[in-house]
């Protein structure tokens, strides 16, 4: 065999053998590494276990330690419970005790009580006894005495009784009599002085001013050539301003002014107000003459509201419907016989709040009545009725107090006084109607001429507005084009003449001017 072949079979061999040598060694470090790793592990477990026993044994010990401290504290508690317990239980026994010899202490004093009472009664009884005895000795005296009396009068006792009743009788009916007239006189005296005195008291608190309405307005101008631009061309502006208003414009010699005369106090303001804005703004023709018209009857319509609303606050009257406040601010324009019924309706609330006060009655219901009480006169141009009507109507409408209602009602006698707050308001209206230059019949009878004039155009048909101008010489009534032909205009103006004739009577003549005008209208958009 050859040296090379033999050197590679001992290499190989030495090197299986160095292999199972290395695994048997490494197999039995591995086995030696367990050993160490249970032997420790074991260890670990005892020392474990041992420190879990003592562990037990010192939560039992503590649990011992702890329950017996709970025993001995629920035992102090059991004990000191029960000691509280018996301490009440002693009171309770002596409380009953204590009640137990108030009774028998009552009953002693009832036993003492009840005979003294028996000893009573029968000392009650011997006197009763006693005074039977008595009593029947005095009636047997007083009929002796009596039948002595009628021998001796000559009359039986019930006639005697008779006589000295009538006697009586007639002596109080003369005292009470007298003592009735008496109080009665001065019952008046001081009713008389009382009330001159709370009147007077109240009038001189009244501090309204006094204001008289007018038939015309003076407009200042900047200058006369405005007059020129006021009439226009052929007098077209003059003539647009007319119809559209109502108001009857005068431009005479005067300097720099221009007359506006209208009997409605309404109308000539919106008048006044819409020429004022025209001259200022220099643009005068027919739209903006009723453009600026128009605008100025919505300022005049807040301009009345807030005057009603003003008056209210001063006079300290809130909750009032704001349709109450709307009428009541008509009446800023409103005049009866010359006396302005906004200013009038302020008056008399001033006055019969004054005389309450003085009375001692309700200041603020009186005051309430008082402004209301003519309430009703802002609507008698748009409704049928009275004033008394219109007014009770809208102020039952919107649950005004009944002693609001029956003010405006008694004030006309249309019913009787329930309050003695509607005496006052009654007498404040006179007072207010009554005082030195309150009032003009002449001039309210000329006002209600020139609405009636107006009535009775617009009762025709196809009139659509009219205005009394020229202070009621001439009647200017506007028909709808549609509706009124041409030839239907001169029967119009005929029909209002002799009705006007029959209807009323007046100084000269009146012409009527029956007005139809076509327009036609577009928008450039």
């Amino acid at each position: 065999m050859d040296t090379p072949l033999v050197m590679a079979l001992a290499a190989a061999v030495g090197l299986i053998f160095g292999v199972i040598i290395g695994f048997a060694t490494a197999r039995a470090r591995e086995r030696a590494r367990r050993e160490l790793e249970r032997a420790q592990g074991k260890d670990e477990a005892t020392r474990i276990l041992t420190r879990a026993k003592e562990e037990s044994e010192n939560l039992r010990k503590a649990g011992e330690l702890a329950g017996r401290e709970e025993g001995f504290r629920l035992r102090e508690t059991w004990e000191k419970e029960e000691g509280r317990r018996r301490e009440e239980l002693e009171r309770a026994e002596r409380r009953v005790e204590e009640r137990s010899d108030a009774q028998d202490a009552r009953f002693d004093r009832l036993n003492e009580r009840d005979a003294e009472l028996e000893a009573s009664n029968a000392e009650i009884s011997r006197r009763s006894r006693e005074l039977d005895v008595r009593e029947a000795a005095l009636r047997a005296d007083v009929e002796r005495a009596r039948a002595r009396l009628e021998e001796l009068a000559g009359m039986s006792g019930d006639e005697a009784k008779k006589a000295l009743v009538t006697s009586l009788e007639d002596e109080a009916h003369a005292e009470a009599a007298n003592a009735l007239r008496e109080i009665k006189e001065q019952a008046q005296r001081d009713a008389e002085r009382e009330g001159k005195k709370i009147i007077a008291l109240a009038i001189q608190r009244m501090a309204a001013e006094q204001t008289a309405e007018t038939t015309v307005s003076v407009v200042q101008l900047p200058s006369d050539e405005m007059k020129g631009r006021i009439i226009g061309r052929e007098g077209r502006n003059i003539r647009s301003f007319e119809q559209t208003t109502g108001v009857d414009v005068i431009i005479d010699d005067t300097p720099e002014a221009v007359v506006l005369s209208c009997f409605d106090p309404v109308r000539r303001e919106v008048a006044r107000i819409s020429l004022d804005r025209l001259i200022e703004d220099g643009r005068i023709h027919p739209g903006r003459i009723e453009e600026m018209v128009e605008k100025a009857r919505k300022e005049v319509d807040e301009g009345m509201v807030q005057a009603a609303e003003e008056i209210l606050y001063e006079l300290g009257i809130h909750g009032v419907s704001p349709e109450i406040v709307r009428t009541l601010g008509r009446l800023r324009f409103r005049t009866s016989y010359g006396q302005n019924q906004l200013q009038h309706s302020h008056e008399v609330a001033l006055l019969a709040g004054n005389m309450a006060a003085e009375m001692g009655l309700d200041i603020q219901g009186t005051k309430r009545a008082g402004i209301l009480h003519d309430v009703g006169k802002g609507m008698t141009h748009e409704h049928e009725g009275t004033h008394v009507e219109l007014g009770y109507r809208l102020c039952k409408k919107h649950n005004e107090s009944a002693l609001v209602l029956n003010a405006i009602r008694a004030h006309h006698d249309e019913e009787p006084h329930f309050f003695a707050e509607t005496f006052l308001v009654t007498a404040a209206d006179a007072i207010s109607g009554s005082r030195p230059g309150a009032r003009r019949e002449m001039f309210d009878g000329y006002v209600k001429r020139l609405e009636r004039l107006e009535e009775i155009a617009m009762e025709h048909e196809g009139v659509e507005r009219c205005f009394a101008i020229q202070a009621g010489r001439e009647l200017r009534v506007m028909v709808e084009p549609g509706q009124v032909g041409d030839g239907a205009m001169a029967q119009i103006s005929e029909a209002v003449a002799r009705r006007i004739e029959s209807e009323l009577q007046y100084p000269g003549q009146i012409k009527i001017v029956v007005v139809r005008e076509t327009r036609a209208v577009d928008f450039a958009r």
